[in-house]
């Protein structure tokens, strides 16, 4: 019996993911409903925290793994973000500095409002900022969208995290100040971090194009040298306790204006991507607790409705100037909506520094939980009645 049960351990994840593929492409075909939804749905329901059918303890190599799939669609998403569209279109940066910032005022206040305290309700408006560049694009991929939405969610996606990412380190600095009273700690866990993160992608940017360049492989397939680089920058990251999320976007970034050309048919870095992919949005959803849910729902779900408010308003005020029509504003910003892999990665990253926030938002893990099934299902029919999708097309 004993050996049964040690065979049922650990063949509980490889068993997840092949049940998630196959629930993810039945319901797909059936109802054309996003795939990682799904993927959700079945983390949440096998869990520790629901079936029981996943460990509740959290291993570091699942977490590096997830950071691993993570770093992956940053990667892509960094390497389709155009720096020159952004200088040239300075309404579109300014929307998405003051919808952040607003969002960021938005959710502070309405906590403040409740008496919640300073520092988590400062935590939970700094991730609220965020847009999930994971879920935004893995649909994009899916529907084969293309044109003036798609393009305007994915940089406003990329925008909005790192925003997210500065913003809630400088916080989680100060929480470790206020905790240790170790100036030096608290810069390290701030500062410093997002230095050396977005150091550590530009020189991997700058040294994978020099090692292509060298092997005379520009002109040719370069997803195999990008797929082992980003898993060595995001492993170099995770054991330094640096940010994965700024390193793998900033690698990206560096990659696409070094001019090294990602093969069109291995978007999303192909097999590998999808099956990291699974595993991803599976492990967001296995991290979160039916007790988080409960006691977070009504709050979890305040804070999807103020965000999603502030984020329509705002992106479509500045849809004119911008350059698209007020439609196509309302329809970017109801795309902006999914930031679950980006918030619960974001958490699970601050237990090095003993700091359980997991367990401690449950409205926030909520709301992510919420928007990691919700949020896909808003993208695609953004991109549907824009007209950007492939089944719109047809």
């Amino acid at each position: 019996m004993q050996d049964i049960n040690t065979l049922l351990t650990e063949i509980a994840w490889p068993l997840t993911l092949l049940l998630a593929w196959i629930a993810g492409e039945f319901v797909h075909q059936r109802l054309k409903l996003p795939k990682i939804s799904v993927y959700a749905l079945i983390g949440f329901g096998l869990s520790g925290h629901s079936l029981g059918w996943l460990s509740t303890e959290q291993s570091p190599n699942m977490l590096l793994l997830a950071n691993i799939a993570f770093g992956l669609i940053l990667f892509e998403c960094g390497y389709r973000f155009n720096i020159f569209w952004i200088r040239k279109n300075l309404w579109l940066t300014t929307a998405s500095v003051v919808e952040a910032t607003v969002t960021f005022g938005a959710v502070y206040l309405l906590f403040s409002w409740i008496g919640q305290p300073a520092v988590p309700s400062l935590m939970i408006a700094s991730l609220a900022m965020a847009t999930s560049p994971a879920t935004v694009l893995r649909v994009i991929n899916e529907q084969k969208s293309s044109g003036q939405v798609t393009e305007r969610i994915l940089h406003l996606s990329v925008l909005n995290c790192l925003l997210a990412v500065f913003s809630f380190k400088v916080i989680v600095g100060w929480l470790v100040f206020q905790t240790s009273g170790n100036l030096l700690s608290a810069t390290y866990s701030s500062v410093l971090v997002l230095c050396a993160s977005l150091l550590l992608g530009s020189v991997a940017g700058a040294l994978v194009s020099t090692l292509l360049r060298a092997l005379h492989r520009v002109t040719q397939d370069s997803t195999l040298v990008f797929t082992m680089a980003v898993v060595l920058v995001v492993s170099i990251a995770h054991s330094l306790k640096l940010s994965p999320v700024l390193a793998a976007l900033t690698f990206g970034v560096m990659a696409r204006h070094q001019r090294i050309a990602l093969s069109a048919s291995q978007r999303g870095f192909g097999a590998l991507g999808d099956l990291m992919s699974i595993l991803l949005f599976v492990y967001v959803a296995a991290t979160v607790s039916w007790h988080s849910v409960v006691v977070g729902f009504s709050l979890g779900a305040t804070i999807i409705v103020v965000r999603q408010v502030v984020k329509i308003a705002t992106l479509g005020a500045f849809a004119r100037v911008s350059g698209i029509s007020w439609r196509k504003g309302f329809l970017v910003g109801v795309a902006t909506a999914p930031m679950s892999a980006f918030v619960i990665l974001m958490l699970e990253q601050t237990r090095h520094l003993g700091i359980q926030l997991l367990d401690q938002l449950p409205a926030l893990v909520t709301g992510a939980l919420l928007m990691e099934i919700l949020g896909p299902l808003l993208v695609q029919y953004a991109l549907m009645l824009a007209k950007e999708s492939h089944s719109s097309k047809e």
